[in-house]
């Protein structure tokens, strides 16, 4: 019997200036689906793991079935048999894109169940459907790096206008994830809907200037680029700890941090590995300090994205 297996990586959205706009994909964690034949018309979920039984098993109600039913829509064929696994392979709320990775997983195991009849770019729609599904957002900035992999601008979530990015060599992400839960419903909502002048000509100033160096494989000007004016001062006070990690980051060589997503995890982009892996393990020692349990790592950008196992 045929059957497909792939993986989608987590992300970072926002990238400190880029809110809805900027993400890049990491190594791991990430979500795995399997799909197979099934026996009945339409997806049917027959496995969920790793989710502590908080995930819905109707198809309607999944991220990962949701987007993957859009899909078929699209095509003609929503009542083509399809059994569904989804194996989770990171906590859920933890500023990782886990709904993303689960959308977007199911989208690509569905689209190359059938030999890839859409392109990843063409399949990008549905996948921001099915995150819209778990937390009300339109918006790809975690979506399209755990699909097509890199650093990714999104010029409009409204067209799904999206650029790839250039990735400076060297790049390494330090992750930091405290055990604490933040939905991104909760911290979406504490954000003020008004910006200052002087902060909106500062932050287009940085964003621009993100990009910029970028382009130039710039780290002095990466480095001044990232402060965001905006969304982390807002969001830092549901995030035990978060300016003493900053402090310890960045007097630790890292060229920026910030907060991933909607939080809890925080990243720190630096310029080698030996420097993202000090960061990693002072930041565990704090934390651990003070009472707070937290998974650390250090990854590359992934520049692949989703990709099928088998």
């Amino acid at each position: 019997m045929k059957e497909v297996k792939v993986f989608a990586p987590a992300s970072v959205a926002n990238l400190a200036v880029g809110y809805d706009i900027l993400g890049l994909a990491l190594d791991s964690p990430g979500d795995e689906v399997v799909v197979r034949e099934g026996s009945v018309p339409g997806i049917t979920i027959s496995k969920i793991t790793g989710d502590k039984g908080l995930l819905p098993t109707d198809p309607i109600k999944n991220t990962a079935s949701f987007a993957a039913l859009q899909l078929l829509k699209h095509l003609g064929k929503e009542d083509l048999p399809i059994e569904m696994e989804i194996h989770k392979k990171m906590a859920m709320g933890t500023g990782l894109g886990s709904s993303a990775a689960s959308s977007v997983a199911g989208v690509y195991a569905v689209n190359a169940y059938l030999g890839h009849p859409l392109t990843k770019a063409q399949i990008l729609k549905f996948s921001v459907e099915g995150e819209q599904k778990a937390d009300g957002a339109y918006h790809a900035d975690n979506v399209a790096p755990s699909l097509l992999g890199g650093i990714i601008l999104i010029r409009s979530n409204t067209d799904l206008d999206i650029i790839q990015l250039p990735i400076p060599k060297g790049l390494y992400i330090a992750m930091i994830y405290p055990h604490i839960e933040i939905l991104t419903s909760e911290s979406r909502s504490i954000l003020s809907d008004k910006v200052g002048l002087d902060d909106f000509i500062g932050q287009t100033g940085n964003i621009a200037a993100f990009v910029a160096s970028l382009y130039n494989a710039d780290l002095d000007l990466m480095s001044r680029s990232l402060n965001d004016l905006v969304i982390e001062p807002q969001r830092a006070k549901l995030i035990p700890e978060f300016y003493a990690l900053k402090e310890i980051a960045l007097f630790n060589q890292a060229i920026g941090f910030s907060i991933s997503g909607a939080g809890p995890s925080m990243f720190a982009l630096c310029k080698d590995e030996a420097i993202a892996n000090t960061i990693v393990a002072k930041s565990k020692q704090h934390l651990n300090n003070t009472g707070i349990d937290a998974d650390c790592f250090v990854s590359k950008i992934n520049t692949e994205g989703a990709v099928q196992l088998y």
